[in-house]
């Protein structure tokens, strides 16, 4: 039997915690989570995207415990 944990993905704005989305994701593990975030993360920051620029996206688990950040600061360029 595979175990899948639920982790909340948040793409967060450019004020502080200014949630601009929020997606719940079942999955093996967070290695599965983070992968699916950077995606999302990805096409948040689109140039053709309408609307408030992504910042960051963020990782919580099912406890609302923070698990993985990555900012527009982190990416490598």
């Amino acid at each position: 039997m595979i175990v899948r944990e639920t982790f909340h993905i948040e793409i967060l704005g450019p004020e502080e915690e200014e949630i601009l989305s929020r997606v719940s994701v079942r999955v093996e593990d967070l290695e599965g989570a983070q992968e699916r975030a950077l995606r999302l993360f990805a096409r948040a920051r689109v140039p053709q995207r309408s609307g408030p620029s992504a910042d960051a996206v963020r990782i919580l688990d099912g406890a609302g415990r923070e698990a993985f950040r990555r900012s527009r600061f982190d990416e490598p360029d």
